[in-house]
């Protein structure tokens, strides 16, 4: 339970600084007002997609890490993917929506996943391999912390 909360918190934080940040290029790009607040922001239901999907890639790691970067990056970014529509698909079917809908973008695939975020996903998993090793090296110094 602790490194899947450790996977969905560094997970809400990093879509945190990336929406923030997208959002900065957006305006800049559309000749808009940059809000210099920098606000991102996330959703609930993604603790356990980014928690649960640190769980799987931990074992997906171990099983890619003797391959080249290059291969570990395109099988993390399938993996991001196959991760994001699942659940995307699971939440539409139990609430009628996707809280991310990505109809507005061309390279959308039914709202739920953007295929122009393959670099995205590639160059996340690649990052993921140095919180793993994060993870591992603070776990158990937390597991002794008195809640």
């Amino acid at each position: 339970m602790l490194r899947l909360a450790l996977y969905g918190v560094f997970g809400w934080c990093a879509e945190i600084v990336w929406t923030a940040l997208t959002g900065v290029a957006y305006a800049a790009t559309h000749g808009e007002r940059i809000d210099p607040k920098l606000t991102g922001h996330t959703y609930l239901w993604m603790f356990p997609i980014y928690g649960g999907g640190g769980l799987v890639f931990e074992v997906v790691h171990g099983a890619v890490s003797p391959l080249s970067w290059v291969m570990r990056g395109l099988i993390y970014m399938a993996g991001c993917f196959a991760v994001e529509y699942a659940s995307g698909w699971l939440i539409e079917r139990a609430t009628g929506a996707v809280p991310w809908d990505y109809s507005y973008s061309r390279w959308h695939v039914h709202g739920i996943i953007r295929l122009d975020y393959a670099p995205v996903w590639f160059v996340f998993g690649l990052l993921l391999e140095h919180v793993q090793r994060a993870v591992s090296a603070i776990e158990p110094a937390l597991r002794g912390v008195a809640w």
